[in-house]
């Protein structure tokens, strides 16, 4: 998996591409793709994750912070105090645009060349 993972990295990060090296990066995002599936469903199953103890810490001084900002009426709910489960999530965002990957270098451009910054218009260009 290290590898794959490297391997669709270098690709990605490559600052001149050609037909060749975008055949490549998409032939390694579908091997990666098979081989982090493969990962969660032989390796993560296997092991039983906690969350670590600064999340614990900064769950429960926020749960603190809540109580202590909500009203008398309401009562504060009975939530487990201990760590909670942590599991392997392949349903993110991040996951998931990785197949966009190759298109949008088509599109774009590699991703050095441009910013997906914020750009607001200063009061001096309205008109």
């Amino acid at each position: 998996m290290l590898f794959e993972l490297a391997t669709w990295h270098a690709f990605a990060k490559l600052r001149l591409h050609t037909e060749t090296t975008l055949n490549d990066l998409e032939n390694s995002t579908i091997r990666l793709g098979n081989v982090v599936r493969k990962f969660e469903k032989k390796v993560c199953r296997n092991y039983h994750t906690k969350e670590l103890p600064t999340e614990h810490a900064t769950r429960t001084r926020r749960q603190a912070r809540k109580a202590k900002n909500q009203p008398a009426s309401n009562p504060p709910s009975t939530a487990k105090t201990g760590r909670r489960d942590k599991t392997f999530n392949m349903s993110t965002y991040k996951f998931h645009s990785l197949g966009d990957y190759v298109a949008s270098i088509k599109l774009f451009g590699t991703p050095d060349s441009y910013t997906s910054q914020l750009v607001s218009a200063s009061p001096w260009f309205i008109i």
